[in-house]
C-alpha cells in the first residue's frame, strides 16, 4: 500500500527549501551538508532524507521551484493586450518583485546548476530559456533591428538580466530608491539604450 504524505507536507518541505537554501547561500553549495540542513531546519537526517533523497535532489526542488514559480508570475504580470513598452516594464517589475525575500534561492540558482547532473540542470533550463524568451520577445517587438545584420537582440536581452540578477549585490531595502523605482530605471535604460544601438 502507498504512503500517504502527511496533511502539513507542502508546509514542512516549503520550510526545508527555505532553511536549505539559506544554508547553501551563507556555506557554499559544497560546503553544506544535508547534516548542517536537517539540523538548521529542525528535522531528523532520516526525514530530511525522506523528503530528498540526495543534495542533487535538495538543489534542484530549490532552483526548480525559484524559477517555476517566478515564471508563472511572469505569465501572469504580462497582458498581451498592452504596448510592447508597458508589458516589459510590467514584467521587469514583477521580476524584482519576485526576487524581495529571495535572495538566497537566487544565489543558489545562479551557482547550484553547476553541481547538478545534465538531466537535471537541462530541466532549468528549459524554464530559464521560457522566461528570457518573455523579455527578448518583447524587446524585439520594440525595437525589431535589434535582430537585424548585427544581432544585438541577445546581447541586450542578458544586459537587462545583468541589471536585474544581480540586484541583490547592492540594494537595500531601505536604502535610497525602492523596487518599483529601480523596475522604472531599468526599463527606461534598456528601452532608451537599445534604441540608439541601431
Amino acid at each position: 500500500m502507498a504512503r500517504t504524505r502527511a496533511a502539513d507536507f507542502e508546509e514542512k518541505q516549503r520550510s526545508i527549501l527555505t532553511t536549505a537554501a539559506s544554508t547553501f547561500a551563507e556555506l557554499g553549495i559544497d560546503r553544506a551538508s544535508m547534516a548542517q540542513i536537517a539540523s538548521r531546519s529542525g528535522v531528523s537526517k532520516a526525514l530530511l532524507y525522506h523528503y530528498y533523497p540526495s543534495k542533487d535532489a535538495l538543489i534542484f526542488d530549490i532552483v526548480h521551484t525559484h524559477l517555476s514559480e517566478l515564471d508563472d508570475a511572469l505569465a501572469q504580470a504580462d497582458d498581451a493586450n498592452l504596448p510592447a513598452e508597458t508589458r516589459l516594464r510590467l514584467i521587469v517589475g514583477q521580476l524584482l518583485e519576485h526576487y524581495r525575500n529571495a535572495d538566497n534561492y537566487h544565489q543558489v540558482q545562479l551557482t547550484g546548476k553547476n553541481v547538478l547532473p545534465q538531466e537535471m540542470t537541462d530541466q532549468l533550463r528549459a524554464i530559464e530559456r521560457s522566461i528570457v524568451a518573455r523579455f527578448s520577445t518583447l524587446l524585439n517587438d520594440i525595437n525589431p533591428k535589434l535582430d537585424g545584420e548585427t544581432p544585438l537582440l541577445m546581447p541586450v536581452t542578458m544586459s537587462l538580466f545583468g541589471m536585474m540578477n544581480w540586484m541583490y549585490m547592492w540594494f537595500r531595502p531601505n536604502g535610497p530608491i525602492s523596487r518599483d523605482a529601480y523596475a522604472d530605471i531599468v526599463t527606461r535604460l534598456i528601452i532608451a539604450g537599445s534604441k540608439s544601438l541601431v
